[in-house]
């Protein structure tokens, strides 16, 4: 069953034409890789499909609703998160308080319940942080609750990322280059983590440059070029596909 879909996207800025015609479709339970050399266009559609930007043309449906008209924080109350591909944390803010940054959409008690302390009020907020440090014990950084998060190393801090999506609740967990700059263990690491994700019956959408990483974690490979699709398949289809060495992998090769 398809979870998201992308119907003849197209996004222009200025002459620039980012996203073309481009047309794919996520299904619940599947991790989803979205490849292609820089300028494609890919981090244009992560934005499209989370608020950030709004398509010229075509539509996007998640779970039943069109979500190419709404806004990012509407985008997450249905149950989409995302990740940057240049790290976005509250660095002087504890590892606690950055989780619970991403918890507040599914806060209920408003500003007056808050001011006055009112009991239900206390109730959600103490249950509002254990469901944080369930999250970070998730992602291994529980016993750093109380760091900045500035002062985690960076591999911690895309796990923190990772924990604050998670904090939401999200159906799809959108991924922009996550084992962007990490080594080799944080990367493996990240492995296991993404597997443990999806075993929460959470799909997930990933771009990454990383190509031994894609073909390790991902169901389907969905590959752009020029801001259009010219290949999807299965990890060992997308290796074999003339248009997609010529177009990506090819480029290793060339340096």
């Amino acid at each position: 069953m398809l979870l998201l879909s992308l119907n003849n996207v197209t996004k222009t800025f200025g002459g620039l034409v980012a996203v073309a015609g481009f047309s794919a479709g996520v299904e619940r339970g599947q991790t989803v890789g979205l490849i292609g050399p820089n300028g494609a266009g890919k981090t244009t559609v992560f934005n499209i499909v989370t608020g950030s930007i709004r398509p010229d043309a075509g539509f996007v449906f998640f779970a039943g609703h069109s979500v190419s008209s709404l806004r990012p924080s509407r985008i997450v109350e249905l149950g989409i998160a995302r990740t940057f591909q240049t790290i976005r944390l509250f660095p002087h803010m504890s590892v606690l308080e950055n989780v619970l940054s991403g918890r507040h959409c599914r806060m209920r008690a408003g500003l007056w319940a808050a001011f006055l302390r009112l009991p239900y009020q206390r109730r959600e907020e103490r249950g509002v942080v254990a469901a944080a440090m369930e999250e970070l014990d998730f992602v291994g950084l529980s016993a750093k609750w109380n760091l900045p998060a500035g002062a985690l190393s960076y591999g911690d801090q895309r796990r923190l990322e990772i924990a604050r999506a998670l904090a939401t609740e999200p159906r799809l967990l959108v991924l922009d280059e996550p084992a962007g700059g990490m080594n080799d263990s944080e990367t493996e690491a990240l492995t296991g983590l993404i597997a443990a994700v999806k075993a929460r019956d959470i799909t997930i959408m990933l771009i990454e440059h990383d190509m031994g990483f894609v073909m390790k974690v991902c169901d389907r490979v969905v590959v752009m070029e020029n801001g259009a699709l010219i290949a999807e398949g299965t990890p060992g289809e997308i290796s074999q596909n003339p248009k997609v060495i010529e177009a990506y992998l090819g480029l290793d090769e060339e340096g």
